[in-house]
């Protein structure tokens, strides 16, 4: 498992290699780990089957107890079987929508690390892998969206996706250390989904609100849904991966794990369910207002991430059944539809989907899968698509309360108006009068055709025949979200009922709004208001303003004055530390005073007067002489506390900085004075504040024993450990032997230097 996972980082280092080496054939060799991927998982469906849950677990830090875990069931084997299987068809997509471009190495070294990333993401049982992972995908998904990256708006939108996604990434690390806290100290998903009482804990709302903004963020979820469709600025194949089986579905699947521990609850309930449904009417408006082939698949993505976080969030049996059935469903089509969209920019040269018509004749086969694909995205029978759809309208139906007429109201909605942008695809481009494009249509090379084709199929097989291969699938996936054990059957036709009412009024609906699809589109282009006043526009206030904040404070504290920095961080550190020691130290000042005798007072004196008359002082010579006598006191001191091998270098320190300084002197200029008297006394307050502070510290510190000095242990190791009665020559070179090391290495390096500089200044006279 730890190879499956860790796999696609050791590929993403060979694959611009292969790349170059194989070129046109390299998508097809590289497609080669995410097929063995596959298979590798699809052994473990027997296990999963039988509800078990395997625990994996390898070494990583022993000596801190922690070790790389991956926790195998039905919702993670799921993922796993999606973005792997998925994954081999846009592997060798990709080498055909991108034939010849130059960074093709790039783009799949980036991909195989994005793949290994998400792998890594739902097969963790550790939340701080888990996490390590979910930032990674963010990472490497603002690298795909801005693969192109000499666009100016391609930079521009994967920085939003980038930053959209680690904020929330950030709240989710709190909350999920707060999960760690609320489920007994345990780390592991395992352990805090068989942990009790999480719902009891003190701040189990700010927990559940952290981890909703990180799921909410990453899942496209309103108010943030709108850095998803603008992530259509990278190429399809990158496109059709992350709005299928990857990255935006990673919020759902944390909301779909974390369900039987941290669900259940009217916050739980309300939460999901009502912006889960708020998430899944926007996105259908959007894509009806919507002309790219690209950009109305994208908001149709954020329709089904909506539909999941509702279905979650209602939390029922059949709830849960349509979430898995309608996550299997479309992750099937939506990768169809997106690489389908590819074909045709590649081979038309445009996206808008108004400048196409009558393809079906150059191009059959991808007329074909685009029906196929878009009636499952419809819902209509006998695609696996209606299954999802039936059940999903069963479960809002049967939500309870006022919840039920809400989301079941704007399902309908949805559905209308995805029946209508199914229609748009598969009809606009293919049928009707034949339309000039920019390139010459055909049908696309085979590459870039096997993905579609297959999972367009498959889409109909399991609407067909694969009721238990596909129950087999969501089965064991519905019984881990839940957390207990369902029996999940799956049927085309469930009889005359409520759901299936609502699917034929969506259909009639919503091809009566096809037929009018052109009239809707002049009436949304009135409609600027949406685009004045979106959620995007709002994140677009809010970056100028931090940008303003930005600026702000840097013409406040970032001014270039190194005097201002010193007395900033001094007086902060005053205050915050002096503070906290006059209010959490019950010792009294002054603090150990009491215990100094007459001579050490006399040489402490000696230190403070050096000091004072070395800051006021204007001759140079006397600053250096009186530095000097602070240096000599310090060297005395070190001798009174039986520390004569400490004075003696202190001595010989202090006696060649003199000479240095003093040699120095002569080719300095006179003393200037820069600050005002004001000035002046407002930094002599402020290190007298700094050096009192420290004083009182030191002398608290040693007023309060904490634990044992380890000065004792070295004492006793010093001559059995390191040979010697020299304790604090034994503490150098043994016990801290590195340490010297890096520090004779220093000094050596600074002495090379001078000697370089004395030796280019002595050839320079010399010239």
């Amino acid at each position: 498992m730890l190879l499956a996972v860790l796999s696609g980082f050791i590929l993403c280092t060979l694959a611009p290699w292969l790349t170059r080496s194989f070129g046109d054939r390299a998508g097809w060799l590289l497609s080669l780990l995410p097929a063995a991927l596959f298979i590798y998982f699809l052994t473990w469906i027997p296990t999963i089957a039988q509800g078990e849950a395997v625990i994996i677990h390898y070494p990583w830090i022993p000596g801190l107890d922690i070790n790389m875990s991956f926790l195998v069931d039905g919702l993670s084997l799921l993922f796993a079987l999606l973005i792997s299987g998925i994954g081999t068809f846009i592997i060798i997509y990709a080498g055909g929508y991108l034939h010849g471009h130059k960074d093709l190495p790039r783009f799949y070294a980036i991909m195989f690390a994005f793949m290994a990333s998400m792998l890594g993401l739902v097969l963790s049982d550790n939340i701080i892998a888990l996490f390590v992972f979910w930032e990674l995908t963010s990472v490497t998904s603002y690298l795909l969206i801005g693969f192109l990256h000499e666009d100016k708006d391609n930079r521009w939108f994967a920085l939003q996706g980038l930053l959209v996604t680690v904020v929330g990434g950030l709240a989710l690390l709190a909350g999920l250390l707060m999960l760690a806290v609320a489920a007994g100290g345990e780390y592991t998903l395992s352990g805090i989904l068989a942990a009790e009482d999480i719902h009891a804990y003190p701040f189990y709302t700010g927990m559940v609100l952290a981890i909703l903004l990180g799921t909410f963020t990453k899942s496209a979820q309103v108010p943030f849904h709108f850095w998803l469709p603008n992530a259509m600025a990278a190429p399809t194949p990158v496109s059709a991966f992350l709005h299928s089986a990857t990255m935006v579905k990673a919020g759902v699947f944390l909301m779909a794990r974390l369900n039987p521990s941290v669900g259940g609850t009217d916050l739980w309930f309300y939460a999901l369910g009502i912006f889960g449904a708020l998430t899944m009417l926007t996105g259908s408006v959007m894509a009806l207002r919507s002309t790219g082939l690209k950009a109305i698949l994208a908001y149709t993505t954020v329709m089904a991430l909506g539909t999941l976080t509702m279905l979650i969030g209602i939390g029922t049996e059949q709830a849960i059944i349509a979430a898995m059935t309608f996550l299997l469903a479309h992750a099937l089509y939506k990768a169809a539809l997106f690489m389908l969209a590819g074909a045709l920019d590649h081979e038309t040269g445009t996206k808008d989907v108004t400048k196409m018509g009558g393809l079906r004749q150059v191009m059959p086969i991808t007329f074909l899968a685009a029906c196929l694909a878009a009636l499952s995205l419809a819902g209509l029978p006998p695609l696996f698509g209606f299954i999802g759809k039936e059940l999903m309208f069963e479960a809002t139906l049967g939500a309870g309360g006022a919840l039920a007429a809400f989301t079941s109201l704007l399902a309908l909605l949805s559905a209308i108006m995805i029946v209508a942008m199914a229609a748009v695809f598969a009809l606009r481009p293919f049928t009707g009068r034949r339309k000039e494009t920019p390139k010459t249509p055909h049908e696309a090379p085979l590459s870039m055709l096997i993905g579609p084709v297959t999972l367009a199929t498959l889409g109909l097989v399991f609407g067909l025949f694969g009721f238990l291969p596909a129950a087999a699938l969501v089965g064991p996936a519905v019984a881990a979200v839940y957390g207990d054990p369902i029996t999940v059957e799956l049927y085309l036709w469930h009889g005359i009922n409520a759901p299936l009412m609502m699917s034929i009024a969506a259909v009639i609906a919503g091809l009566v709004l096809f037929a009018k699809w052109d009239t809707v589109l002049a009436g949304f282009k009135r409609l600027t208001f949406i685009d004045r006043f979106g959620m995007e526009r709002g994140y677009e206030h809010a970056m100028d303003g931090l940008v303003a904040v930005a600026e702000w404070q840097t013409r406040l504290l970032q001014n270039g004055s190194m005097g201002n920095y010193l007395t900033t961080i001094v007086l902060t550190i005053v205050g915050l530390a002096g503070w906290t020691l006059l209010v959490h130290t019950d010792t009294p000042i002054p603090l150990g005073l009491f215990d100094v005798n007459l001579y050490e007072a006399v040489v402490a004196g000696l230190v403070v007067v050096g000091a004072v008359f070395a800051s006021v002082t204007t001759s140079r010579l006397g600053a250096v002489a009186t530095l000097g006598i602070i240096g000599f006191s310090i060297a005395l001191i070190y001798v009174l506390f039986s520390a004569p091998d400490l004075g003696t270098t202190q001595i010989m320190v202090e006696t060649l900085t003199v000479i240095l300084l003093v040699l120095v002197l002569f080719r300095l200029p006179g003393f200037i004075d820069y600050s005002a008297p004001a000035t002046r006394i407002k930094d002599a307050v402020v290190a007298v504040a700094l050096g009192g502070l420290m004083t009182l510290l030191i002398l608290a510190v040693n007023d309060v024993p904490v634990a044992e000095p380890i000065s004792d242990q070295l004492v006793h190791w010093s001559e059995p450990e390191g040979h010697g009665r020299n304790i604090v020559n034994v503490i150098l070179v043994d016990f801290r032997a590195l340490d010297t090391l890096g520090e004779i290495f220093v000094i050596g390096l600074a002495a090379i230097g001078v000697y370089a500089m004395i030796r280019f200044r002595a050839e320079d006279k010399a010239q």
